[in-house]
């Protein structure tokens, strides 16, 4: 099965768009933050509206058809855990051994908030889900999420993180991964998934890619 994708760009263009690309991307994360954080006066929200309206109608003047990974195959940067272009993502900066282990230490603002001051249960499973799928990637056994298992230990606390993940055993095309959450107090969120190579990555393994996620 193969994704349609845009003429491959050269390692010096794909460097020029991420010097570009990521700090516009954070500008806009920093406007997702105060959005939800602002106390202005009402009078002016509207006309920050209406400007904004203009900045998007300009940023529609030409886009691609359809989501970023379909029209870039191999780059992430739509994802919306690690994705360089994606506002959504925290994003995660993420290491990985070979051995099959996968860690990040981020931080989750306002935009990630479910109770108040916590993270949403859902945005943990997100991360790990992503964490889960690196691990099997770096440790050369890429698979799509089959299951994953979540236990709430405790809540998470808006702020600084620490995700940590790894291969616990693989059986042909079955990797079995887990991992957690932590804050600066020790383990928040506990997860566990199985993960499977998908029927089309079995047929064409020359193109099989280090990551699914």
């Amino acid at each position: 099965m193969a994704l349609p994708q845009r003429v491959p760009s050269t390692p010096e263009q794909v460097e020029r768009e991420a010097a570009l690309y990521g700090p516009f991307t954070e500008v806009v994360r920093e406007l997702v933050d105060a959005t939800i954080r602002s106390e202005i006066d009402h009078a002016e929200v509207a006309g920050i509206q209406a400007e904004l309206e203009g900045i998007v109608a300009r940023l529609q003047a030409r886009q691609l058809d359809g989501p970023y990974a379909v029209n870039n195959r191999g780059r992430h940067w739509g994802n919306t855990v690690v994705g360089l272009r994606n506002a959504v993502a925290p994003p995660l900066e993420i290491g990985r051994e070979s051995t099959g282990r996968a860690w990040a230490d981020f931080h989750l603002g306002a935009a990630y908030e479910g109770p108040p001051g916590l993270v949403h249960g859902g945005v943990s499973a997100l991360v790990l889900d992503q964490m889960l799928g690196e691990a099997t990637g770096a440790g050369g056994k890429p698979g799509m999420t089959a299951s994953l298992t979540l236990t709430y230990r405790r809540a998470t606390p808006l702020g600084d993180l620490r995700a940590e993940a790894w291969i616990e055993r693989s059986e042909g095309i079955k990797t079995w991964a887990r991992g957690h959450l932590s804050d600066a107090e020790g383990i928040t969120v506990e997860a566990e998934g199985l993960f499977i190579l998908p029927r089309w990555a079995r047929e064409q393994p020359e193109e099989k890619p280090a990551s699914f996620e």
